[in-house]
């Protein structure tokens, strides 16, 4: 695993550089503790599980994104909700907007956000072990922490080592991204409802920053459609709209949801789960960021409390 400059011991180690945990270890490392962070992947934003839509409420209450540089998102000032007929209407709310981002972009952002707080970020540093101390872990690799936050995604490694909860009921997302497209409406947020395409969940389609987005989530169980079948199906689906068939992707993302609320263990002496690995998810939405964020810079307080 890899080493940094200021080798532990540490005051509290963030495993996985989400949205979440970017957000704890930057309130934090923003009251002067020693913090790392551990990502097992190569850079922040390396292949995001998100769609990266932000709502209007993150922006008015999360101050760390006041200096999200413009050029990350984009406005988006409505909904058009199709019904399983293709019938649609529009939902609009003077004043309310939502934000598509280039989400690898703002992660990586928001990881720059967290050094210049003072905290150090290992990439390529997967989470392997961590033994309980007097004081707090003795983490594999890394060495001695006053507190440990898992901030690993819905199927949180950290959780499964340590006993804590985990989510049992998830979603399973696809989302598309296709280069030198357009789509029609452009300024609204495109939402499809069909029980057969997208059981428990719905699809979307979305005009980002420099790409179109499209996606569905959905109710996985034994013998269903696998997310190939089920893409192809919801763009034969939306075509009359927008037709991508036979148009490849530039990227893909993929993941689970989890859907099942908060878990339970949430917390034991010395180490708390944040974001999906808690299971942080809006029951409404199925959105994360905003909870992530929000809550990940309260945890990042309340750790800041316990540990003075």
């Amino acid at each position: 695993m890899p080493r940094t400059d200021c080798d532990g011991p540490y005051d509290c180690v963030v495993v996985g550089a989400s949205f979440a945990g970017l957000a704890c270890a930057t309130a934090v490392a923003g009251a002067g503790k020693r913090v790392l962070v551990l990502e097992k992947k190569t850079e922040a934003g390396d292949k995001p599980h998100s769609t990266g839509i932000l709502v209007k409420d993150v922006i008015d209450q999360v101050a760390l994104l006041d200096r999200l540089p413009t050029e990350l998102v984009r406005r988006i000032d409505g909904v058009r909700l199709y019904a399983p007929n293709m019938r649609s209407v529009d939902l609009v709310a003077p004043g309310y907007y939502f934000l598509a981002t280039d989400t690898p972009g703002m992660m990586r952002w928001l990881a720059s956000q967290t050094e210049r707080e003072g905290a150090s970020i290992a990439y390529s540093a997967p989470f392997r072990e961590a033994r309980r101390t007097r004081s707090g872990f003795s983490i594999e690799g890394v060495g001695e922490t006053r507190y440990l936050v898992g901030a690993d995604g819905p199927n949180s490694g950290l959780a499964h080592t340590l006993g804590l909860g985990q989510n049992r009921e998830r979603l399973f997302g696809v989302e598309y991204e296709f280069e030198g497209t357009e789509i029609p409406e452009a300024d609204k947020l495109h939402c499809f409802i069909d029980r057969k395409v997208a059981p428990g969940y719905i699809g979307w389609m979305v005009s980002g920053v420099g790409v179109t987005q499209v996606g569905l989530a959905r109710r996985v169980r034994g013998g269903g459609t696998g997310a190939t079948g089920a893409m192809d199906a919801f763009l034969r689906k939306i075509a009359p709209v927008a037709d991508f068939r036979g148009v490849a992707p530039a990227a893909v993302r993929a993941g689970t949801i989890p859907c099942g609320g908060l878990v339970s263990p949430v917390a034991a002496p010395r180490v708390l789960l944040v974001g999906d690995a808690a299971g942080m998810v809006s029951p409404v939405t199925a959105g994360g960021i905003h909870t992530a964020l929000k809550h990940g810079i309260a945890a990042g307080h309340a750790i800041v409390d316990f540990l003075d």
